[in-house]
């Protein structure tokens, strides 16, 4: 089974556009209408639609591993940090 991924709206879009060309299922922020959701809003989205969440948000970030700590274990795949300045 291929990763599905829910690219969050601060991530280049040439990365997104390089990994659809090599054939990379993604939902973008965009296209689902997310890009001004909150964060617990956003993390609940992307859980539902079983995706792995793709950002550069440093606050997202600190969201989610909130949740993991709280028991949340949904969440614990679904973040996949894109390390490129």
């Amino acid at each position: 089974m291929a990763i599905q991924l829910y690219m969050d709206h601060n991530v280049p879009r040439s990365i997104t556009d390089g990994l659809k060309v090599r054939g990379v299922d993604i939902i973008t922020a965009l296209e689902d209408g997310t890009t001004e959701v909150d964060d617990p809003e956003l993390l609940d989205r992307v859980s539902n639609l079983g995706r792995v969440l793709f950002t550069r948000d440093y606050n997202l970030l600190q969201e989610a591993t909130k949740r993991q700590r709280l028991g949340y274990h949904s969440m614990e795949l679904s973040m996949l940090t894109n390390c490129v300045s």
